[in-house]
């Protein structure tokens, strides 16, 4: 009788949390990037809806790059959750801050 190694987790669940990783970090890093994008371009002395275009604009590719380099990544769902959340956070709390210092 042989012994088979027990696999630590099902393949799945791994897809299953790389994806969402994509998807969800994705768009909370997209945001904060859009956020510090758009508080930015207008501290610099664009219009508001025209940096909020652009921003958004580069967001998208931003997302996309994104999407694609978490799926490819050999590195663990966890690590790639919190280095998207957090990047996120802090993209967000620098728009925040940048935009506190507009008015």
């Amino acid at each position: 009788m042989s012994a088979t190694p027990v696999p630590t987790s099902h393949p799945r669940l791994r897809i299953a949390a790389r994806v969402g990783a994509a998807v969800l970090g994705g768009y909370a890093l997209t945001w904060g990037f859009i956020a510090a994008g758009t508080a930015l371009a207008v501290k610099l002395g664009m219009d508001f809806h025209d940096a909020e275009f652009l921003a958004s604009a580069l967001g998208l590719l931003l997302f996309l790059a994104v999407f694609m380099g978490t799926i490819a990544s050999r590195r663990g769902a966890l690590l790639l959750w919190g280095t998207l959340l957090g990047g996120g956070a802090l993209l967000a709390a620098a728009g925040s801050l940048l935009q506190a210092s507009i008015a």
